[in-house]
């Protein structure tokens, strides 16, 4: 307790006077998050508080958060199962060789058509059809030849996939240029591709990966043998990166792999028979992970280059195990991220979203909405036009964690279940429910979102619930009797 000030001493007066400012002057200047909030405290998003927004309020509700969903056989066997049963996904490593002219061509056709709607640019003006021709023109059709032959490649850096052999952006609107509807998707260190074709200018390979066709600029590619291209996706030790992303270590030593992104699920393998007593671009490696990431040569050719990453960095020895809580785990740690359409903003979208959280636990899935949505690998609840309201509603109260919701153009994965709703996590461009007054609320999350599922608005009459095309879900299935 502080001592009572005398009222005739005015020196006391006046240091209580200034201690009291100050004491005002330091509430003042406390920031916001200084408060300690309560533990209910709600968001200004429909039905989520603050707690929502921690993995562990989701796992702790699980009944059976460590079970493993599927094991390391599973796993294997699922993606068999993807790669033999889903059109979306390609073996690369089946291609003929030489390519056929008629497949390249048909495949570059089937990409890059012509725009049948008006685009604009990032001034909101009209992009010119003559600007649009010449991109025609930048396909090359008409070089290419009878066959040539197949060669392969391994993408040296996070690469954007392209409509056109184009860095122009476009949008389907003046002023929304979040969208580019030229940007397909986008490749990693360390993906392998065949490469079909060429733009007229040579700084663009029409290329195809396992889960996509499109163009890619010819510096991302490095061109080596068929064996170093297939043969590195499997070579051993390893790591994989589990975090949203880590970076490899600064070096000017070796800029080509230097502080590179790494998305989550990346495998990299480890450079092995290193000298311990020297240093690795500059540094001594023994508090990092030295791995072997491919790099482009001046001719662009293919060599492999060590490269570091920091052991406080969030990698694993392996693949996780596939389980419910490492599922939410996985997912929040994307939490608030910016939304980037095809893998733009060096982010990614709703289907990128998911299939890189599964893809940390060494599952495979198709890379767009649609496909992920219809895939026969997957153990599909599919819903129609027609469905009986009371069949949407139990299948929505029977979602597990990991579980994939489906509506037109996007995707949502379940957490867990809080107050009679569902609750999701999703990369989302939107966001709408009704306020207090019955009136939509754009909310614009624009990222990577915790909601509830069953407040939210497909348009002014449909909600999210009503427009459900499918629930998609992975479960162990009993091996083929040729296998047992």
């Amino acid at each position: 307790m502080t001592p009572p000030v005398a009222r005739n001493n005015p020196d006391g007066r006046r240091v209580a006077a200034l201690a009291a400012g100050l004491l005002a002057g330091l509430v003042l200047a406390l920031p916001a998050w200084s408060t300690p909030a309560r533990e209910d405290a709600a968001t200004a998003v429909v039905g989520v508080r603050l707690p929502d927004l921690d993995p562990r309020h989701w796992i702790s509700r699980l009944e059976q958060p460590h079970r493993i969903i599927l094991d390391r056989e599973g796993i294997a066997a699922q993606n068999a199962r993807m790669r033999a049963g889903d059109p979306s996904i390609q073996d690369i490593a089946a291609l003929p060789d030489p390519l056929p002219g008629n497949l390249v061509r048909a495949r570059v056709e089937k990409l890059s058509s012509p725009p049948a709607r008006p685009l604009y640019d990032e001034q909101g003006k009209a992009v010119p059809a003559r600007r649009l021709s010449a991109l025609q023109r930048e396909l090359a059709l008409d070089a290419i030849p009878a066959s040539r032959p197949l060669r392969y490649g391994l993408v040296v850096h996070r690469a954007a996939l392209r409509t056109f052999p184009t860095m122009l952006r476009v949008f389907s609107s003046p002023g929304d240029t979040d969208i580019d509807r030229f940007q397909e998707s986008a490749l990693f260190p360390g993906d392998a591709v065949a490469v079909l074709h060429e733009s007229r200018d040579r700084q663009w390979l029409f290329v195809t990966s396992e889960r996509y066709s499109a163009w890619i600029e010819a510096r991302h590619v490095a061109i080596g043998t068929r064996e170093e291209v297939l043969g590195y996706a499997s070579r051993t030790p390893y790591i994989v990166v589990t975090g949203a992303t880590v970076r490899t270590t600064y070096t000017p030593e070796e800029p080509r792999v230097s502080a590179l992104q790494l998305d989550m699920g990346l495998r990299l393998p480890l450079r092995t028979g290193l000298d311990p007593l020297r240093t690795v671009n500059g540094q001594h490696p023994y508090a990092s992970h030295v791995v072997d990431l491919p790099a482009r040569r001046a001719d662009g050719g293919l060599e492999f280059v060590p490269a570091l990453i920091p052991r406080s960095a969030d990698v694993a020895a392996d693949y996780l195990p596939l389980t419910p809580a490492n599922l939410i785990t996985q997912a929040f740690k994307f939490l608030g991220e910016r939304y980037g359409w095809g893998h733009s903003y060096d982010a990614r979208d709703c289907s990128g979203f998911v299939s890189e959280v599964y893809r940390s636990f060494g599952i495979l899935m198709p890379r767009n909405t649609r496909d992920q949505a219809v895939s026969p690998a997957l153990d599909r609840i599919g819903f129609e036009a027609g469905d009986d309201p009371a069949r949407r509603k139990a299948a929505v109260q029977g979602l597990q964690a990991g579980d994939l919701v489906y509506i037109p153009g996007h995707v949502m994965m379940a957490i867990g279940h809080r107050d009679g709703m569902a609750y999701v996590i999703h990369d989302t461009n939107g966001g709408g429910w009704r306020g207090p007054d019955g009136k939509r609320v754009s909310a614009g999350l624009n990222g990577v979102s915790v909601t509830p599922l069953e407040p939210l608005l497909f348009n002014e009459g449909e909600t999210y619930v009503d427009r459900m095309t499918s629930i998609q879900r992975l479960r162990p299935h009993p091996l083929p009797e040729t296998s047992k």
